[in-house]
């Protein structure tokens, strides 16, 4: 049976595995493990935006019943490596920006190093500060790479050129908000050691890369170093790196070896320490001819990085590779601000980076009265513009029209008047790669009379736990009730990050080739304690197509004529995301993907005070977020594709293709409904308002 693939598991519905256990409250995440007698952290935050800590006074904090120590610059352990600034915490009395931890407190009971940390006092001596990002900046500089290694700027053809000469020229600034991952579970650590060897529990995308970041930064062998986290609570991309939490938890519990340390970042915490998503400036230019054919794209961006550590969203990189147009140029530009580090957010690069040319591509449908969906049609690329490797599957204008048919468009925006509501549709493209990462390890086990896969993978809810025994199973030609799961731990064989949508394309393959070998090895009937091990083999069409996922989303918007109140009534996904491994959990994260760019849309924004460089609504009262009330009808359908090049499975990753474009479309169907052109989110009433018609 090698490289074939029987499809009997794979595409069937099956619940979750893992759901019962978290719909009971069973599932036991991080911050629950119940260890015996540990002490609880709780952090001392800069109050400064930059400067540096003169004086830092513990006697109080100390003095205090059930405190077990306070850990400062001036007490705490160096680390074996502090280039990452970042996780080089309370190395060095300095203040980088407002919240940066400059103490933690360790007590019997979370109230009482809650306590304890009021009662340290610190002087500081500060220092002019830049916390506000502006298209010209003065200190706009070029850096080297974007990230996941994307080049900075790129070019071809004659851009200016070719838009001086362009029959209808869009040339506008669009702008995203800062976004915040809020899961549900906030970042966590319990940390324990016993002599030399370390015991993490952590709310973590990747046990593996965390555990060597660890080892490296403690100077650990990673064979002293266990990570487990069978359950994560939402991540978004932000546990998909570490953060200090993990670096603060393990340094607290080396003060007092032997006793288990928890650490749980509080929701205001999250705002600071946690990553975010940096805001955009972006600048979106299109050229085209009075048919629609595109000419020119131009995308160029202004984002913010933490003057301690450079992060580089790609967010121009879709403008490079969406549509055909023979002239193109993209360009990143960074400020480095006196702010907290930006990280991994769903969708990093395509999630903002689609929303300007989105909006982009329906002004230029607008001024040439074609329909958004045709023009989208008509600039389809043949190969891809960016490399010119064919793809290895597109099929976007399958999706429009599908899309366009499941949701009614009937060709224009839909404007109509339904009693005070202003009712308009509109529409935008999704994109996001489809690759997987080399390097993860799977061992196929016949144990008991059953099958067990075991690999250091990990499920912050996309559904590991439910769909690797699905592959098993086909692998195997076995029933996938025979097949069980073992992840989330490092005891287990390595598995790459759960980030970029490459995990079940990444170890989904691995246990694909493990299953092969065991099945080579044992034949149909093996015996207790067979096993076998494989690697995610590499792809050989990797550098030969273009991979990637599409999408197309559909809204419909209402908006009341006299408040400028919002609502998205409807909201439809149609993706082309080669075959679905499991319709339960992908359709859960299509919709989930969608909801939160709604909320992107309408919602979600960090408000930052540059006089104190504090992002002021920094909880979940005052950043808000969608919730029920705000979801009405929301669908995500997809098209059969099959795709051969991609891995064993066929299968494309869905964690974040669901984000994109989303709030572009929105905007779209706010336009429709009341002409009013929105290019700054949030959609908020004050820029609705004004342009509302008087009656």
């Amino acid at each position: 049976m090698t490289g074939s693939l029987k499809p009997r598991a794979i595409g069937r519905g099956h619940s979750r595995r893992d759901g019962a256990a978290k719909v009971t409250g069973t599932a036991p995440y991080a911050y629950e493990t119940a260890p015996e007698s540990p002490l609880y952290c709780h952090l001392v935050q800069a109050t400064i935006a930059r400067g540096r800590c003169a004086e830092i006074g513990t006697t109080a904090a100390e003095a205090l019943e059930g405190v077990r120590c306070v850990i400062t610059p001036s007490t705490a352990e160096r680390l074996a490596v502090t280039d990452d600034r970042e996780l080089a915490v309370l190395q060095d009395l300095e203040v980088p920006f407002r919240g940066r931890v400059i103490a933690v407190v360790l007590a019997n009971s979370p109230e009482t190093a809650r306590h304890a940390a009021e009662l340290v006092t610190v002087r500081y001596e500060s220092e002019p500060h830049d916390c506000l990002l502006t298209a010209d900046h003065p200190e706009l500089y070029e850096p080297d790479e974007v990230n996941a290694g994307f080049p900075t700027d790129t070019a071809d053809g004659d851009l200016d050129a070719a838009l001086s000469g362009a029959d209808v020229v869009i040339d506008q600034t669009y702008t995203t908000a800062p976004y915040f991952n809020n899961p549900l579970e906030p970042h966590t650590t319990t940390a324990l050691w016993d002599g030399d060897t370390l015991t993490l529990r952590e709310s973590t995308q990747g046990v593996h890369p965390l555990r060597a970041t660890v080892a490296d930064l403690f100077g650990l062998p990673t064979e002293k170093v266990r990570v487990t986290c069978p359950y994560i609570g939402g991540g978004f991309g932000s546990k998909g790196t570490p953060h200090v939490n993990v670096v603060l938890a393990t340094m607290a519990a080396r003060a007092v070896p032997g006793t288990p340390v928890k650490l749980e970042l509080t929701r205001q915490q999250m705002f600071t320490l946690a990553g975010y998503r940096t805001p955009t400036i972006q600048r979106a230019r299109l050229g085209a001819e009075r048919d629609g054919t595109l000419r020119a794209v131009g995308m160029d961006v202004v984002e913010q990085t933490s003057r301690i550590k450079e992060y580089a969203e790609q967010s121009a990189a879709p403008a490079r590779m969406m549509y055909a147009a023979p002239n193109r140029a993209t360009s990143h530009r960074l400020a480095a601000l006196d702010l907290p580090v930006p990280s991994w957010m769903r969708a990093p690069g395509e999630c903002p980076g689609m929303f300007g040319p989105e909006v982009a591509m329906d002004e230029l449908a607008a001024v040439l009265d074609v329909d958004p969906v045709e023009l989208r049609i008509r600039n389809e690329p043949l190969r891809d513009p960016e490399t010119g490797n064919p793809f290895s599957s597109r099929n976007l204008v399958a999706c429009l029209r599908q899309g366009a048919e499941n949701f009614g468009w009937d060709g224009r925006s839909g404007a109509r008047r339904d009693g005070r509501w202003l009712v308009g549709a509109g529409v935008a493209s999704s994109v996001y790669p489809a690759k997987r990462m080399p390097g993860s390890r799977a061992v196929i086990r016949f144990e008991n009379g059953r099958y067990v896969v075991e690999i250091g993978a990990a499920d912050l809810g996309t559904g590991t736990w439910t769909v690797l025994p699905q592959i098993a199973a086909d692998a195997l030609d076995v029933p996938v009730a025979s097949v069980d799961a073992r992840i989330g731990d490092t005891l287990y064989p390595f598995a790459t990050v759960a980030g970029g949508s490459t995990g079940t394309a990444s170890w989904g393959s691995a246990v694909f080739a493990a299953a092969d070998v065991f099945r080579d090895k044992y034949g149909t009937d093996p015996g207790e304690g067979d096993e076998a091990d494989a690697e995610t083999p590499a792809n050989p069409d990797e550098d030969k197509y273009a991979m990637y996922g599409f999408g197309a989303q559909f809204a419909e918007a209402r908006v009341d004529a006299d408040t400028g109140e919002v609502r998205v009534s409807r909201l439809h996904g149609t993706f082309a995301v080669g075959r679905i491994i499991n319709p339960v959990t992908a359709r859960s994260q299509l919709l989930g993907g969608m909801i939160m760019g709604l909320s992107m849309a309408l919602h979600e924004n960090g408000v930052l005070d540059p006089r104190v460089g504090l992002t002021v609504n920094h909880d979940l009262a005052e950043y808000h977020i969608a919730t029920n009330a705000d979801i009405e009808d929301v669908r995500a359908d997809w098209i059969d594709e099959h795709d051969p090049h991609l891995n064993p499975m066929e299968s494309k990753g869905i964690g974040e293709i669901g984000i994109v474009g989303t709030a572009a479309a929105i905007t779209n169907a706010v336009h429709a409904a009341t002409g009013v052109r929105v290019r700054d989110l949030p959609i908020t009433l004050d820029k609705l308002l004004p342009g509302l018609p008087i009656e």
